[in-house]
Formats: structure tokens, sequence, C-alpha cells
């Protein structure tokens, strides 16, 4: 039965070796979810984007299917096939935009691997904001000073992502990554909106309020037009269109919310803010560190180049494990990973990730099998190799905490090399 689980564990270490590489969007840390391969990357709350698209395509269907048709009986002309044409061409670039919005990059700040180290960082550091006045746990100062335009401004330590945010960036706790001018997470597309999107999104809310006020525009005059002609009040001309009348109500309320949007970030980009320093720093109370002029605003934010991504979420994972495994296979002392300190303890452990763990038990097994069975690799000479092997793995088992684990292990094998 043993050899039957070795000969098992065997064949699937092999398959893992095998398997192919994954790629980085399959090894992602955020919480963004990943469609056509990595093509179009979503935020979590990506299935509210199919109901944003339902309330824009809907009332479009609604309006050329029985609006327009009756536009053009009252008119006697093809007003009603252009208006119908207009709208639907608009709707398509409207869902564009909104696919741009929704499924790209919004700036996403890549993840540090480990810590800085304390010595990087300058004397410009701060520490404020921690109780008492300490250090936190990484031994690193919450916040550091950075110029801009002249003016200090505070960036913070993210400890998710192991990095100083920079100026603008903040961390998003729905897609839980750093993203660069962050504004706000838009629960309609289903995105952060940040650097690399925040021209999608506000095209888009401008455009969808231009459609309303398309929509809103044609069914009054037609219920004008049927007023005129069959001399009837308005509650008659409803009678004879109601479509008209529910489009007039929908698109009205429709552009108090997007219309005000609109209003709203025209503001904000007439200041070079975002949403979320508006909210938090409030900058008419003091100085703007990145406010330009009205001019130099609109076309700072709106018509300069969206910067590449800094992230290619199709490229191969470089993963250690394979040199892990291969390291432990050839009897070789591992070289222990990055040290990290121990501030509580005063003395510095090995960092070791939670999934290396299952791979050194499988290891040990694997090792302790070979010592059993007498089978060597090629590359061992007589049991001797095999015995510095197995105190190899020993220390390394006490070294990372598993001696219990590795000393019942080693009892099992004895008992069953006892009864055989």
């Amino acid at each position: 039965m043993q050899g039957k689980a070795q000969l098992s564990d065997s064949n699937r270490r092999i398959m893992e070796l095998d398997a192919p590489p994954r790629r980085v969007y399959q090894a992602w840390k955020g919480s963004n979810l990943f469609f056509l391969g990595g093509r179009l990357i979503f935020g979590p709350d990506v299935r509210s984007l199919v109901l944003t698209v339902c309330l824009i395509i809907v009332p479009v269907i609604f309006f050329a299917a029985a609006v327009c048709p009756q536009l053009g009986h009252e008119f006697h002309s093809q007003i009603g096939g252009w208006a119908a044409s207009v709208a639907i061409i608009f709707t398509a670039y409207i869902l564009v935009v909104l696919l741009l919005t929704s499924g790209r990059d919004p700036g996403i700040v890549p993840r540090n691997s480990h810590p800085p180290e304390p010595e990087d960082i300058d004397g410009s550091s701060s520490l404020p904001d921690w109780p008492g006045g300490q250090q936190g746990p990484t031994g690193l100062p919450l916040t550091r000073d950075v110029l801009v335009n002249g003016v200090s401004v505070k960036v913070k330590y993210c400890h998710t992502c192991m990095l100083y945010r920079p100026p603008r960036c903040s961390h998003c706790s729905i897609c839980n990554n750093c993203v660069e001018r962050f504004d706000h997470h838009c629960p309609w597309v289903g995105q952060c909106i940040g650097k690399r999107n925040y021209q999608f999104f506000f095209v888009f809310v401008s455009s969808t309020t231009l459609l309303c006020i398309y929509v809103f525009a044609f069914c009054w005059v037609n219920l004008r037009r049927i007023m005129d002609t069959h001399q009837c009040k308005i509650g008659r001309a409803l009678l004879k269109s109601p479509i008209s009348g529910l489009l007039i109500l929908y698109t009205f309320i429709a552009v108090w919310f997007v219309g005000g949007l609109t209003s709203f970030h025209l503001y904000l980009i007439s200041t070079n803010q975002t949403t979320y320093e508006n909210f938090r720093y409030h900058y008419d109370r003091r100085t703007n560190p990145y406010n330009l002029g009205v001019g130099r605003n609109f076309v700072d934010v709106l018509f300069s180049r969206v910067p590449s991504s800094k992230h290619n979420f199709r490229a191969k994972v470089k993963d250690d494990s394979s040199a892990f495994t291969s390291s432990l296979s050839m009897g070789r002392v591992l070289s222990p990973p990055k040290m990290s300190v121990d501030l509580e303890m005063g003395m510095k452990r090995q960092a070791v990730a939670a999934e290396d763990l299952e791979d050194l038990h499988s290891q040990i097994g694997s090792a302790m099998g070979l010592e059993r069975c007498g089978t060597e690799p090629p590359h061992f000479v007589g049991r001797k190799g095999c015995s510095e092997m197995s105190s190899d793995i020993e220390a390394f088992a006490e070294e990372f905490g598993m001696e219990r684990g590795f000393n019942e292990r080693k009892k099992i094998e004895r008992r069953t090399n006892d009864d055989s």
C-alpha cells in the first residue's frame, strides 16, 4: 500500500512538472475576474454589468420598435427611420465605451513579493499615524513625504501590496488592488475607475446622458404631434402612444442620475480632483497640488495619452517550485528564502509560503521511501549518500517547525521495516 501511495505521489509530482506553466491571470492575487484567456479583466461584481447593459438596450429597443414607426406615420416621412438608426448606432457606441471602461486594467500597481528593506527608506518617512509613534509589523513607517508640484504630499504604505503607494493611488477593498489615480469603484460597470479607464468612464456617462435626452425629446415630439393631429389633450395622446409616455418618465428619471454624475465629474475635471480626493481631502479648503488651471486640467485628464498597462496578464508565471523540487531531490541543502525580521522575537526566521509546506511534506515522504526501499537515484553512490540526504531533510524539517510530523513519519517507516 505504501509503495502504491509513493508511486501515485511520484506520478502526481511528475504530472505537476509536466503541466503547462500558469499564466499571470491564473495566479492573480486580486479579486478580479478574467475572460478570454486574460484578455479582459473585470471586478468581482461584474454581474452588475448585465443589469447596466439591459437598462441601456431595453429602452432603445422599445423606442426603435414602437415610437419611431409612429413618428414616421405622423409626419409622413422617413424621420422615424432616421431617428431609430441614430439611436441604435449611438447605443452601440455607448456599449463599446462601456466595455473599454469595464474590461481593461484600470491602472493596477504591481505588487511586491516582499516588503522593501528598512534601509531603503529615506529620511522623509514619518511615523505619526501609528499608535504610540511606533513602527508597523514590517518595521516600516506608515507614511512617506513626496513633493508634487512643490507641495509635500504624504503617501501611505500598503500592507497588502507591500509597497508605498504612488501619489493619488489608493487600495480598492473590492478588487484588492492598488490603483493609480484611483477615482472610485463603480458597481454599475463592475470595475475600478482609475488612471487607465477614467476617460472612457466619463465618455460613457456623458454619452448615456445625451442618449437619454435624445429619446426623451423624440418621445415628447411624438406626443405633441399626436395632440396637434387629433386635437386632443395629453391624456388621450398617452393612450394612443403609451410607450412614449413610459420612455419620457424613464429617461426623465435616468437623466437626473447620469446627468448629475456628468456634471459632478465636469467639476472634478475642472479642478483636477478624483472622487476619492473630493470626499476625503476637501481640496476646496486647502491647496490642491494637482490643479493646473481649468484649461490644462481638461487637457491633462481627458486628452492625455492613456498609459500602457504595467501587467501582461497572459505572460507565463515564473514558478520557483521546480527549482525547489530539483534541489531537494538531488540531496542538496536548500538555500533558505529571503529573511524577514521578527521584531517581537528579536530574531530572524525563515519566510516560507504555505503552499511550499505541502511540497516539502511530499518530498520528505518520497525521500523516506527511497531510504526504506534502498532505491537511490543514479547520482547517489552507496547508502552513505542516502543517509546524508535523510539527515539534511531532517534538519530542514526541524528548521521549519515540522520536526514532529517528520518524526511520526519516520516511526511508521521503522515499524514497517520491522514487520517485514
